[in-house]
């Protein structure tokens, strides 16, 4: 029997958020690309972005900007790993090739889900002694 083994290289989990990003890459004829989009993911060590125009290709080095929803801004470089040409939704992959400490505390930690403390929960005994007052 045969068994088929699929591991995961990812670096860590990857959080849905839709931040602005501003794109710029050259390519291979020598034109310079300037493009905004958004992202769909972020991990700690890259994102995929949704850029709706133009994708980069695939070993390329893009130069990204990232938006908080503060509205401060991350300039990183990232290469790029992958594209999806989903005429609909194109999607580029990057992974980052600088400043991953920053990156993780200004982008990718902020945008992991937050779960609220649940509401406190009251005593019956509580609740009788103010009904006493």
């Amino acid at each position: 029997m045969t068994s088929h083994l699929e591991t995961d290289h990812r670096s860590g989990p990857r959080y849905l958020a839709a931040l602005e990003v501003r794109a710029e890459w050259d390519e291979s004829d020598g034109t310079h690309i300037v493009t905004e989009g958004t992202t769909e993911n972020i991990g700690p060590q890259g994102t995929l972005v949704h850029l709706p125009r133009r994708l980069p290709e695939v070993g390329g080095r893009v130069c990204l900007e990232v938006h908080d929803p503060d509205g401060k801004a991350l300039s990183v470089v990232t290469e790029v790993l992958r594209i999806e040409r989903n005429p609909g939704h194109p999607l580029a992959a990057l992974q980052l090739l600088d400043q991953s400490e920053e990156w993780k505390g200004l982008i990718w930690e902020p945008a992991a889900p937050r779960v609220a403390a649940p509401p406190p929960v009251e005593d019956e005994d509580d609740e009788e002694d103010e009904d006493d007052e």
